[in-house]
This record gives C-alpha cells, sequence and structure tokens, in this order.
C-alpha cells in the first residue's frame, strides 16, 4: 500500500484517482467510480466527488493507497 499526501482538509475522489496515477485522465476515473470498480474504506463507492479525509484507504485497478495529512 502506498500513501499519498495531501495539503488540503480533503480531496475528493476523481483527483485522487489521477493524483495518485491509477487513472491517466477524469474520463477514466468517472468511467470507474460509476461502474463501481472502485473501493473506498473496504466498499465500493459509486461517488465520483466523495470527499476522502486522513486514513482513508482507496482501492483500484489493483493498486490500494492511503490518504494522508502532511
Amino acid at each position: 500500500m502506498k500513501t499519498i499526501q495531501i495539503k488540503t482538509e480533503y480531496i475528493k475522489l476523481d483527483a485522487l484517482l489521477k493524483y495518485a496515477a491509477m487513472v491517466e485522465t477524469g474520463g477514466e476515473a468517472k468511467h470507474m467510480v460509476q461502474a463501481g470498480e472502485v473501493k473506498v474504506n473496504g466498499e465500493v463507492c459509486t461517488m465520483r466527488g466523495k470527499k476522502l479525509y486522513q486514513g482513508d484507504v482507496v482501492e483500484a485497478n489493483g493498486e490500494t493507497v492511503q490518504v494522508t495529512q502532511e
């Protein structure tokens, strides 16, 4: 599991997928989330604007990342 450090209070799910290089484009992120291919804290999440905070874990494309705060 790798960690992604953010400087703000939260990051939206679609932005995290791009920031963590789990997808190449926002369109790809949108499609993956809507198709139910992304898990947040072990549960499928279909809200691409979901706010992620420190400690949240995201799984997609066989990768797992945890959000940490600077």
